[in-house]
C-alpha cells in the first residue's frame, strides 16, 4: 500500500536542518567574540553541526517523490 502524502519524517528533517544552520552558525559567529567562559567546548558549533546533519539526512531519506 503506498502513501499518498509527504512524510512527517521530511518536515522534521527540514526544521532540523534549520534550527542546525541557525545554531552552527551563531556558533561560528561565537567564535569572532571575546572568550567569556571557562571552558571553550564551542557546544553550539557541535549541536548545530549534529542538527544539521540529522536534518539533512532525514531530509533526503523521506524526500517527496523518493520511494522509501
Amino acid at each position: 500500500m503506498h502513501s499518498s502524502g509527504i512524510s512527517i519524517w521530511f518536515f522534521i528533517g527540514v526544521m532540523l536542518t534549520i534550527y542546525g544552520a541557525m545554531i552552527l552558525g551563531y556558533g561560528l559567529y561565537e567564535l569572532t567574540l571575546p572568550q567569556m567562559a571557562v571552558a571553550n567546548f564551542h557546544a553550539s558549533i557541535w549541536w548545530g553541526a549534529v542538527l544539521l546533519a540529522a536534518g539533512l539526512f532525514y531530509g533526503v531519506r523521506f524526500r517527496p517523490g523518493h520511494e522509501s
